[in-house]
């Protein structure tokens, strides 16, 4: 029988469970919480003599749940969300925020949303910090594990705890040196150049890419890059075309020759990703009117 009585478990008992569950490791998940591997061990073996099970057993390298603790981690989960929704229901003051905000967001949306939107943030947060980290391809587990809480991409993970609304939408346009060459006459001409593109690790192409390879429209690419900050010091001064986002001539392809696409192509969306954790919380509502405020006015 267990030593301890159940008004010992706690917020910090609750978050160990879920964080070690998520990243089978204590030592991830130490580095997750940001505290000592000793801290994380001491805690989960508290929760350990509460429950009265081991939890987690070692599997190689890594950690791997007990069936108690796969279904302990379920209500730690909404346990956790209510006590943040517990400790939300004060009345909301931007001016009083002091903390760190973690927003996911790739080059193009990076420079072109967020600077206005931290600028705007500041006038009533003066406290507020920021971080940006890469989104990448976005993932579920991204926004489940709150290493940001925000995420902004054209491609939100698919999850009943996701949520997404619509930025605004971008057409495609062929960008090119003025200085080297032209715009591409007909589509023989548009084909018979190279390209430089985009394709996120590990091996992920642009939509626009995997769309005009499914219609048949086949190009030879001469350069591929990890990111659209990539794109300018190969493409100037180069007969390359690239086929990317209008909105990218406002920063990172400032300077560079438009040219229309010589196909029919969908647009490329832009959405705000938030995960269902911060459906009620006013920070994130705030946050969400700001980022929108800005996204009209682009």
């Amino acid at each position: 029988m267990s030593n301890f009585d159940y008004l010992d478990i706690d917020g910090r008992l609750l978050r160990i469970l879920v964080a070690v569950y998520e990243e089978g490791s204590i030592t991830r998940a130490a580095q997750r919480l940001g505290i000592t591997q000793s801290g994380v061990s001491h805690l989960l073996e508290k929760l350990r003599g509460i429950v009265g099970d081991p939890l987690f057993v070692k599997s190689g390298r890594s950690v791997v749940a007990t069936a108690r603790a796969c279904v302990l981690v379920v209500e730690a989960r909404r346990l956790l969300d209510e006590l943040h929704d517990f400790g939300s229901k004060a009345e909301f003051s931007p001016a009083s925020l002091e903390q760190t905000l973690t927003i996911a967001a790739n080059d193009l949306q990076r420079d072109l949303l967020l600077p206005a939107l931290f600028a705007l943030l500041k006038q009533e947060a003066p406290g507020l910090c920021f971080r940006v980290i890469p989104s990448n391809i976005p993932s579920t587990e991204l926004l489940r594990a709150d290493r940001c809480q925000l995420a902004i991409s054209p491609r939100p993970p698919e999850g009943t705890d996701i949520l997404q609304r619509r930025l605004f939408d971008d057409r495609y346009v062929v960008f090119f040196d003025t200085e080297v060459r032209s715009a591409p006459d007909d589509l023989a001409d548009y084909l018979a150049a190279e390209h430089v593109t985009v394709v996120y690790e590990p091996q992920r192409s642009l939509d626009i890419d995997d769309y005009l390879k499914n219609k048949g429209i086949i190009r030879h690419f001469g350069v591929c890059v990890a990111g659209f900050a990539g794109i300018r010091s190969f493409l100037k001064g180069s007969q390359y075309l690239a086929t990317l986002p209008q909105r990218l001539g406002a920063n990172q392809l400032a300077g560079f020759g438009q040219a229309e696409v010589l196909f029919d192509c969908p647009a490329m969306p832009m959405y705000a990703i938030w995960h269902k954790r911060y459906q009620h919380d006013p920070m994130m509502r705030w946050l969400l009117n700001k980022l929108y405020q800005v996204a009209t006015h682009i």
